[in-house]
């Protein structure tokens, strides 16, 4: 049965050229992962505020190793583009910005990030959101990005609204953490925001 509509991007929109390196403007990167950033990634996981809103543990660097080669692999297929939040000058890894459960028929994906014990209060998320939104809404084409984050998640709340992610509302119990079901907030920018 034919659609009525044209998808919004063509298959192949981002798996057609390599994953690009994204400046912010104002001293960080985002680049995507390699190999050698498994270590700091580990690390990054052992912060029991990852524990807290990520469902997701690292038990080892090795296991990391296979999930950036999942990462670089996702990028390929269009089912995910994840990108290292870095510092410009250095390459020390602050942070991960992400778009998750793509489809490009409908323009859509969800943004996801995280940030290092040591980057957060400095406006790391909040920054590479803001690059990878424009990338993505003005560059690419996508139609519309949500983004949703644990009710009791204020900090990611204010990520969210300072990065122009309007709040649609409430999904009840929507999310599995370790503690139980979460309430998740839903934002969303669509294109022209």
């Amino acid at each position: 049965m034919p659609y009525l509509t044209d998808p919004v991007l063509a298959p192949g929109t981002l798996a057609a050229t390599d994953q690009p390196t994204l400046p912010t403007g104002d001293g960080l990167l985002l680049r995507p992962w390699r190999p050698e950033d498994a270590p700091a990634v580990h690390a990054a996981f052992q912060d029991p505020a990852m524990h807290q809103w990520h469902a997701r543990a690292a038990d080892s660097v090795e296991e990391v190793g296979g999930w950036i080669g999942e990462w670089r692999q996702a990028w390929v297929r269009e089912e995910t583009a994840q990108w290292a939040v870095v510092d410009a000058g250095t390459d020390l890894l602050l942070g991960r910005v992400a778009l998750r459960e793509i489809h490009l028929d409908d323009g859509q994906a969800e943004m996801a990030y995280w940030t290092t014990a040591e980057a957060r209060g400095r406006g790391v998320a909040a920054r590479a959101t803001v690059a990878l939104s424009r990338w993505a809404l003005d560059d690419v084409g996508f139609h519309r990005l949500e983004l949703m984050h644990a009710v009791r998640n204020e900090a990611s709340c204010r990520v969210a609204n300072k990065t122009g992610f309007v709040l649609e509302g409430t999904k009840r119990s929507a999310v599995l953490h370790p503690d139980g079901w979460h309430d998740m907030h839903l934002h969303a920018r669509v294109r022209g925001d």
